[in-house]
């Protein structure tokens, strides 16, 4: 089996793009097509042509560039089940939904649904490759505000992905880490390891360099949305004795306040 090729581009003011390269078929996908000029500009620098877009979910910043892209390149679209969806996406050709399976090249990507963010949210998961796609829902010390979900399907989304390999290697769809770790430290701020890791993004950022991918190891060990059950974090809320979802939807909120 081959070792497929991830290929991070930007676009528009913070979003992240990815193609994804099976050398053996010589397949590519690419991850959600909010701007068709930077996906088809990161695909000629590639050398690469376009198979299948796998879309997360509806929102304009993922799906803008969609049509244009499609018929660019003739390319297949997989995304959300249109029951899921308060917007239907137009162009999809394949719906699928949680626990779905369906073939890139030699691959076999898994379908998770994680709503929350939005309620037609999907993550795509490539188990033989130990990589995750999260869209929306997981970012790089946070989680995705709740527009059209609840707390609640949130924490059940972000359980979900927290039982995958620690190894997974996660790609989310904006640079929001700096941002985001500044929230974590002050609800966590005796975590020696969060501290390490903003040290880390903090020179990455000066760089000018993109902080994502991460692990799902480093999420679990500094992302506070992943870890509702910790003691300091309860203490720093005064919510010892609250539930995951209560401790969950606390920081949540004060996230939307940060």
């Amino acid at each position: 089996m081959a070792t497929l090729s991830f290929h991070q581009f930007p676009y528009l003011s913070d979003n992240y793009g990815v193609l994804v390269h099976d050398p053996d078929s010589n397949e590519t996908a690419c991850i959600d097509a909010g701007d068709s000029a930077a996906t088809l500009a990161a695909l000629d620098e590639q050398g690469w042509k376009l198979d299948q877009i796998f879309v997360t979910h509806h929102h304009a910043d993922h799906v803008g560039g969609l049509a244009e892209l499609k018929a660019a390149t003739g390319a297949a679209v997989v995304g959300p089940n249109r029951e899921t969806s308060k917007q239907p996406i137009d162009g999809i050709d394949k719906q699928v939904g949680d626990g779905d399976d369906f073939a890139f090249g030699g691959q076999r990507v898994r379908v998770m649904h994680t709503p929350g963010h939005t309620l037609d949210m999907l993550n795509y998961y490539f188990p033989e490759q130990g990589v995750l796609f999260t869209g929306d829902t997981l970012f790089t010390m946070g989680c995705g505000r709740l527009f059209e979900g609840d707390a609640e399907m949130m924490w059940q989304s972000l359980k979900k992905i927290s039982q995958l390999p620690a190894e997974t290697i996660i790609y989310c769809s904006h640079e929001y880490t700096a941002t985001n770790g500044n929230f974590s430290t002050s609800v966590d701020p005796d975590n020696l390891e969060l501290i390490a890791r903003m040290s880390k993004v903090n020179e990455l950022r000066k760089e000018g360099m993109p902080t994502v991918p991460s692990s799902l190891s480093e999420e679990l060990a500094t992302n506070p949305f992943l870890r509702a059950s910790d003691a300091g974090i309860r203490k720093t809320l005064g919510m010892a004795d609250a539930s995951d979802l209560e401790v969950f939807t606390e920081l949540r909120k004060r996230r939307d306040n940060h």
